[in-house]
C-alpha cells in the first residue's frame, strides 16, 4: 500500500509541476497590467486602442457568421444527401485547413493584382482593362474573405461528425409530422447542432484573433499587429504587455459569450437503438447544384491557391539556394519535432494523473493546461519573454560563476521558443491523449496491478502500447500546427533562425511572393497529407 501511495505521489508531483509551468507564465500578463504607464501607452489608449478593438470585432463577427453559413450548409449536404462527388468532397472539404491563412492571403493577392493571372488574361486575351481597385483585397473585406475560406473547415468538420451520428428517428419523426426539408433544417437540425456549431465557430474566432500574417500583409491594424509594432517598433515591452492583457480580456469575454450561447440545453436519445441518418439521393438539378456548390468552395479554398503555388514554384525553381531551403526544413522539423515530443510526453503524465487521482481538484487541474490554446500567440509570446527574462535575472549569479558574460541566456535561445510552443499547443496533444485514455479504460491497468506490477511499469508496459494510436495522432496534429505557426516564431526565434513558415512570410512581406511558394507548398503538402490520414483513421473509428 505504501509503495502504491509513493507511486501516486510521484505522478502527482510530476503532473502538478508540469501544470504550473504551463499555466504560470500567462499570469505575467495579468501582473503586467499594474506596470508603470508610459507615454506610448497613453497615446495608444487615447487614439488607437478603440480602432484595434473595432477592427478585431468586425473581423471576428463577420468571419464567424460566414464560416457558420458555409460550414453548416456543407455539413448538412454531406451528412444528409447522396449526390455526385460526395465521397470525394466529404474529406476534400477539410483540406483548406492545410493552407495557413497568411499563405492564402498572399496567394490570392498574387492572383487578383495587376500582374496576376485574372487581370493579365482580361488584358491579353480579351483586351479588357479594368480598374485595379475592383480587385483590391488588401483590406478588411479581403481579410474576411481569406479567413472564411481557410477556416470554415473547423465548423464543417465538427458539425458534419455530429450530424452523421444523429439518430434517423429525429428526422423521420419530423417528416411524419409533415415538415419539409427547410422546416426540418431550421426546426430540428439547427437546435440540436447548436453546440457543435458554436464549438467550431469559437475555434474560428480564436484563430482570427491569433493571426498575425494576414493582417500584417494586408496592412490591417489589430491587437496582434499592435503588439508587434509596440514591442519591436517602439521598444516598449510595458505597453506590449498592456495590449496583450487587453487582447486576453477580449478572448475571455468571447469565451464567456460562447458559454452563454451554448446554454444549458442538452439532447439525448430516448432509445439505445440509434440509426445514423439515411442518405437521401438527390436527382436532376438538385444533384448538380449540390456538386457544383461543394466543388466551388473546394476550388476557391484549396484547388485554385494550390495550382497558383505550383505555378510559382515552377517559375522560380532554382532561385533559392537548395542548401538554404534544406536549412529551413531542418529548423522547422527540429523545433516542431522536439516540441511535439515534449507535449505528448507531458500530456501522458498529466492524463495519467487524472486517472490515478480522484477528486474535483485533480480533475480541474489538467483543464488549466488547455487554456493556452485559447490565448493568442502574441500574448503567449509576451508572457513567455517576461517569464524567461525574470528567470535569467534570477540565474545571473550562476551565469557569473560559469563565466558567462551576458545576463541573457535562456531568453535568447531555442528553449524559450520551444517552451512557448508547448504552452500554446499543449491542449491539442492533451485532448488526443485524454481521448485515448478514455478508450482503453482502466480494466487492463487494474489487472496489471493485481498481478503485482507497479504503476510506472504498468504505464510503460500496458498503457503506452495500447495508446499507440492516440500518441501518434496527437504527435502529428501538434507537429502540423507548429509547422504552420507564425506569431510565436517571429517574436521568439533566436537571431538568424528561420523556419518554413517564417521564411514564406518574409518573402511575401518583401513582395517576393513567387519565391515564397517553395516553403508554402511544403507546409501545405505535409498538412494535407496529415489531414487525409486523419480522415481515414476517423472513418475507421467505430461510431
Amino acid at each position: 500500500m505504501r509503495k502504491f501511495l509513493v507511486n501516486v505521489n510521484s505522478w502527482t508531483i510530476a503532473a502538478t509541476v508540469i501544470i504550473l509551468l504551463l499555466f504560470l507564465p500567462n499570469l505575467s500578463i495579468v501582473t503586467g497590467i499594474f506596470s508603470p504607464v508610459t507615454e506610448n501607452w497613453l497615446h495608444i489608449k487615447e487614439h488607437v486602442l478603440f480602432q484595434y478593438l473595432q477592427t478585431s470585432i468586425i473581423l471576428v463577427i463577420s468571419t464567424a457568421l460566414l464560416t457558420i453559413f458555409i460550414g453548416l450548409s456543407l455539413a448538412w449536404l454531406i451528412a444528409q444527401y447522396q449526390f455526385p462527388l460526395r465521397n470525394f468532397l466529404k474529406w476534400a472539404l477539410i483540406l483548406p485547413l492545410s493552407i495557413p491563412p497568411f499563405i492564402g492571403a498572399y496567394t490570392y493577392h498574387g492572383i487578383v493584382n495587376y500582374t496576376g493571372v485574372i487581370q493579365k488574361t482580361l488584358r491579353n486575351q480579351f483586351d479588357i482593362t479594368v480598374n485595379p481597385a475592383y480587385f483590391d483585397i488588401m483590406n478588411i473585406p479581403g481579410a474576411i474573405f481569406i479567413y472564411t475560406l481557410f477556416l470554415y473547415p473547423y465548423v464543417y468538420t465538427i458539425t458534419r461528425i455530429f450530424l452523421s451520428q444523429q439518430s434517423a428517428s429525429l428526422i423521420e419523426s419530423a417528416r411524419v409530422l409533415g415538415r419539409g426539408p427547410w422546416q426540418i433544417f431550421f426546426k430540428v437540425v439547427l437546435p440540436i447542432s447548436r453546440v457543435s456549431i458554436i464549438g467550431g465557430a469559437s475555434l474560428v474566432v480564436l484563430e482570427v484573433l491569433n493571426d498575425y500574417g494576414v493582417v500584417k500583409y494586408y496592412g490591417i491594424q489589430t491587437f496582434s499587429t499592435a503588439i508587434f509594432q509596440t514591442w519591436f517598433g517602439l521598444g516598449d515591452i510595458e505597453s506590449s504587455i498592456k495590449l496583450a492583457a487587453s487582447l486576453m480580456g477580449l478572448v475571455i469575454f468571447i469565451l464567456i459569450v460562447e458559454k452563454l450561447l451554448r446554454g444549458k440545453k442538452q439532447y439525448s436519445f430516448s432509445s439505445t437503438k440509434i440509426r445514423p441518418l439515411p442518405l437521401v439521393r438527390l436527382k436532376g438539378k438538385k444533384a448538380i447544384l449540390a456538386s457544383l456548390y461543394g466543388m466551388f468552395i473546394f476550388s476557391l479554398a484549396f484547388l485554385i491557391p494550390s495550382i497558383q503555388l505550383i505555378d510559382w514554384l515552377i517559375l522560380t525553381w532554382g532561385k533559392i539556394p537548395f542548401n538554404n531551403f534544406l536549412l529551413y526544413v531542418k529548423n522547422s522539423v527540429m523545433v516542431a519535432g522536439i516540441s511535439s515530443t515534449l507535449i505528448i510526453f507531458f500530456a501522458l503524465i498529466v492524463g495519467n494523473f487524472g486517472r490515478l487521482v480522484h477528486g474535483k481538484i485533480a480533475k480541474a487541474l489538467p483543464k488549466l493546461t488547455v487554456l493556452g490554446y485559447s490565448i493568442p500567440g502574441a500574448v503567449i509570446a509576451v508572457a513567455v519573454v517576461t517569464a524567461f527574462i525574470a528567470v535569467d535575472k534570477a540565474l545571473a549569479p550562476v551565469y557569473i560563476m560559469l563565466g558567462i558574460d551576458t545576463g541573457l541566456v535562456l531568453s535568447v535561445s531555442l528553449v524559450m521558443l520551444i517552451a512557448a510552443y508547448i504552452i500554446r499547443f499543449f491542449a491539442i496533444g492533451f485532448n488526443s491523449i485524454e481521448s485515448g485514455y478514455d478508450k482503453i479504460g482502466t480494466n487492463f491497468r487494474d489487472a496489471s496491478r493485481l498481478l503485482g506490477m507497479g504503476l510506472t511499469k504498468t504505464f510503460l508496459k500496458v498503457d503506452v502500447p495500447m495508446m499507440k494510436g492516440a500518441i501518434i495522432s496527437g504527435f502529428i496534429l501538434v507537429f502540423v500546427d507548429i509547422l504552420k505557426e507564425i506569431p510565436l516564431t517571429l517574436i521568439l526565434r533566436p537571431f538568424n533562425f528561420d523556419t518554413l513558415s517564417t521564411k514564406a512570410f518574409q518573402y511575401a512581406s518583401d513582395e517576393k511572393i513567387m519565391e515564397a511558394s517553395q516553403a508554402s507548398l511544403l507546409i501545405v503538402a505535409i498538412s494535407a497529407t496529415a489531414i487525409f490520414v486523419f480522415h481515414k483513421l476517423l472513418e475507421k473509428e467505430p461510431q
